[in-house]
């Protein structure tokens, strides 16, 4: 399963009405550790697509989205669960880091 991406107009619907947790990655083009940890988050995308959304917001085209978060550094990944912030990580993170964050809400 491909990554979804994630917009202003399609926040609210698609991470916080989702029917499963969603694991958000908070990105930009320019940022060198955003794709370092790309090719991780794609890895997850595919090993947990039955039980988690996972998908990216770029914080230069959407900028409300992350402003409503309060995010300063990126990439900042934030895993959602019934609408509400259930976990935050800044920086990169290993596969393993970032499975342990998923299995929490499973």
């Amino acid at each position: 399963m491909a990554v979804k991406e994630f917009t202003k107009d399609n926040f609210d619907t698609e991470v916080l009405q989702a029917d499963k947790p969603v694991l958000v990655d908070f990105w930009a083009a320019w940022c060198g550790p955003c794709k370092m940890i790309a090719p991780v988050v794609e890895e997850l995308a595919g090993e947990y697509e039955d039980k988690v959304i996972v998908g990216k917001l770029n914080v230069d085209e959407h900028g409300e989205v992350p402003a409503r978060y309060g995010i300063m550094s990126i990439p900042t990944l934030i895993l959602f669960k019934d609408g509400e912030e259930v976990e935050r990580v800044v920086g990169y993170k290993t596969k393993d880091e970032l499975a342990e964050m998923l299995k929490k809400v499973l």
